[in-house]
């Protein structure tokens, strides 16, 4: 497999994992899902991990999974091999794990003593891969064992890091974040 065609699958196979942060970020609010509770002295969660954050995160990258698959033939066409359609339990095990990913660098970040937002260089980038690879290769065995191969893999945790920072320094910029990382 050429490097640029494992790059795109790469990206395709990640989109639904890659937006449902982003999409928690601009529905979010409402009930914390830790309702509040403290652990020892820290707050369990804190209140940026949200039902409806979560909800509303999962449900737009199973959304963007089905867009993906009806436009698949289409776009594997276009670029001349096959990228990925997604089977409907591995757009629930890339999106629901990217959630919980997240909610677990949540869990980390309040027992190691980090506030809301504050850096935790590593899991930032890379918690909602954690997750949401297992989960996938889990949830949909076959479908993860084709797509996400070592090479795809490699990619990913290449990749991941480098658009995560650069897109929460655009979205920094635009004043979406109060963050830079």
């Amino acid at each position: 497999m050429a490097i640029l065609e494992t790059i795109v699958i790469a990206f395709w196979a990640m989109l639904p994992a890659y937006v449902p942060n982003n999409a928690a970020v601009l529905a979010g609010g409402g009930r914390p899902i830790d309702g509040g509770r403290t652990w020892g002295d820290r707050r369990v969660l804190g209140d940026g991990k949200t039902w409806r954050g979560t909800a509303m995160g999962t449900l737009a990258g199973v959304a963007l999974a089905a867009v993906l698959t009806v436009i698949e033939p289409t776009a594997s066409d276009a670029l001349g091999f096959a990228v990925p359609s997604f089977e409907p339990l591995a757009a629930l095990g890339l999106a629901g794990g990217a959630m919980l990913g997240d909610i677990l660098a949540s869990f980390l970040k309040r027992r190691s003593g980090r506030q809301r937002g504050a850096m935790f260089p590593g899991l930032d980038q890379l918690d909602f891969v954690v997750v949401s690879l297992p989960l996938t290769a889990l949830l949909a065995t076959e479908w993860f064992q084709t797509w996400f191969t070592l090479e795809v893999i490699l990619v990913v945790v290449v990749l991941t890091p480098i658009l995560h920072v650069t897109t929460n320094v655009i979205a920094y910029k635009l004043g979406l974040k109060n963050e830079p990382w």
